[in-house]
């Protein structure tokens, strides 16, 4: 059960690359980096998901707490380079109709 979590912060741009997996025991860690850089006024953030093999309803919750902040803080918050099944995932739940999903990173992280 690992997670690499990349974090570039570039002039109210923060741009992740999330690695591993996402669940029950990674889920507290991705938290504690990304929560406090979610609290900046007008932060537009980007999180890369592409080389996530797994998440679980630990991670959706991590992700819909995050999007709540950025938009309480008047930012943008978006999901990039997910898998199919990963997408499948946030179709399911609903949450692909409210929260930003591109299926690639273009736009993204480069």
């Amino acid at each position: 059960m690992n997670i690499t979590i990349d974090v570039k912060d570039i002039n109210s741009t923060v741009e992740v690359q999330v690695k591993g997996e996402i669940d029950a025991y990674t889920a507290p860690k991705l938290r504690e980096s990304l929560f406090p850089l979610s609290e900046q006024e007008g932060v537009s953030m980007v999180v890369d998901l592409s080389e996530v093999n797994y998440m679980d309803s630990t991670g959706l919750g991590v992700f819909v707490g995050l999007f709540k902040s950025v938009r309480a803080h008047d930012g943008q918050f978006k999901l990039v380079g997910l898998s199919e099944r990963l997408r499948r995932l946030f179709d399911i739940t609903g949450l692909a109709d409210i929260i930003d999903i591109k299926s690639d990173a273009e736009g993204g992280l480069a």
